[in-house]
């Protein structure tokens, strides 16, 4: 089990599991395969969403992530990822992606287990 310096607060990961969920089926994405990158792309949101008040893209490089949040370009799901189904990070998958799976869900304990 690897230890965290920074962990979510719990109602965040739920709230950025049940987001994410939600986001899938609206837009006809999917999860990653490999259920370890959804999980810690859910982590990253839900620790982004703790320090800045919303779920920064944990996938990229900021010089300062609150100027970033009031941006709300980065924030997700992002305008790339809005306007072209373009996930960098790769929670949102369309159908055709070699990396998507068949899953527009992830239980809690999956996610739990998948970022111990």
């Amino acid at each position: 089990m690897l230890n965290r310096l920074s962990q979510s607060a719990p109602e965040s990961l739920e709230a950025m599991r049940k987001f994410s969920e939600t986001y899938a089926k609206r837009t006809g994405t999917f999860f990653c395969l490999d259920v370890s990158v959804t999980a810690v792309v859910i982590e990253g949101l839900a620790k982004h969403k703790d320090s800045y008040g919303a779920p920064l893209c944990p996938c990229r490089h900021y010089e300062d992530k609150a100027k970033e949040v009031l941006n709300t370009y980065w924030n997700c799901p992002c305008v790339p990822m809005r306007e072209r189904k373009e996930c960098h990070c790769m929670l949102f998958l369309t159908p055709d992606s070699e990396f998507a799976g068949n899953d527009q869900s992830i239980n809690t304990q999956a996610l739990l287990d998948a970022i111990q």
